[in-house]
């Protein structure tokens, strides 16, 4: 049963795909779902737009899949190529095995990603858990990256230990302590109903990763060449945004900031300020560069 590790009963499992399942079947976003084989396990792939276009390659955050990035596939497949991922060990359709965030892992599941979708070089853009991933893999392997997007991005300053401790103590207070918390993710932000409904029962049947990715180091953070866009919510009760930012920008040479007033951990309608910044940073270049 250790495949089933990551969920609290094989029940609790199922009823989770089963939404996932739902929700990919109504979209009208989708040109293709696949899989990749990967030394990390199996990993499954969203794709849409055409494929001759400039690559995206965009990674969920922590107890997510890559359903999240539905919205902005539907924007950015217009003009570029999207790819949503569902990392490993989360509850998505990809291997059930947990790899770990320090050491060689994720940049060693991105290098196979990326090989399995014919891809030198992309975009590639993450939120919170996956905005700590795209940074990490931009670090390592930068000449694979044309631009990195981080969407609140762990690793830049520690979590906040109130949120923490908040959200284990609304876990335990049942059906109103999971929408208390949601409600605080996404700073009272109207949630569409099937993501409340996901992250209610990835509460309820879902084991989360415990602690926290490792933080960056300022010469790490320096050695980001090329062009890096942040974006936030100014109100994040996990990560202090004015304090991510501020480190941000002292550090990385190339940096773009967008900060949303009402925004909480959880920032929606990502498009309009992706798109903007990847016409200015892809004006004039060449479509994909592929293997």
């Amino acid at each position: 049963m250790s495949a089933q590790s990551i969920y609290r009963s094989s029940d609790g499992a199922a009823e989770i795909m089963a939404l996932y399942d739902r929700v990919l079947a109504k979209s009208p976003v989708l040109s293709e779902q696949g899989e990749i084989l990967t030394r990390h396990g199996a990993t499954f792939i969203l794709a849409t737009g055409d494929p001759s276009s400039p690559p995206i390659v965009l990674l969920h955050g922590s107890a997510s899949n890559a359903a999240s990035w539905l919205g902005e596939m539907a924007a950015l497949g217009e003009h570029y190529r999207v790819y949503a991922v569902d990392i490993p060990g989360e509850p998505g359709k990809s291997s059930r095995a947990r790899f770990s965030w320090e050491g060689d892992a994720f940049v060693e599941w991105l290098d196979d990603v990326l090989d399995g979708l014919n891809l030198t070089r992309s975009v590639l853009g993450g939120m919170s858990l996956g905005g700590w991933a795209t940074l990490r893999y931009a670090i390592d392997r930068p000449a694979r990256v044309i631009a990195a997007i981080a969407i609140c991005p762990s690793g830049v300053v520690p979590p906040r230990m109130t949120f923490v401790l908040r959200m284990v103590g609304y876990t335990m207070l049942g059906a109103w302590g999971r929408r208390r918390m949601i409600r605080s993710i996404f700073n009272g932000a109207e949630i569409p109903s099937d993501l409340e409904q996901f992250m209610i029962l990835v509460d309820r049947h879902f084991r989360y990763r415990t602690g926290a990715p490792p933080l960056f180091t300022d010469a790490e953070l320096q050695s980001l060449v090329m062009p890096v866009l942040f974006l936030a919510g100014e109100n994040d009760v996990l990560l202090d945004t004015p304090k991510t930012a501020t480190r941000l920008r002292r550090l990385i040479p190339d940096l773009t900031v967008h900060i949303s007033a009402e925004d909480g951990h959880a920032v929606l309608g990502n498009a309009p300020a992706i798109a903007a910044f990847l016409d200015a940073q892809l004006a004039g270049a060449a479509t994909p560069e592929c293997a």
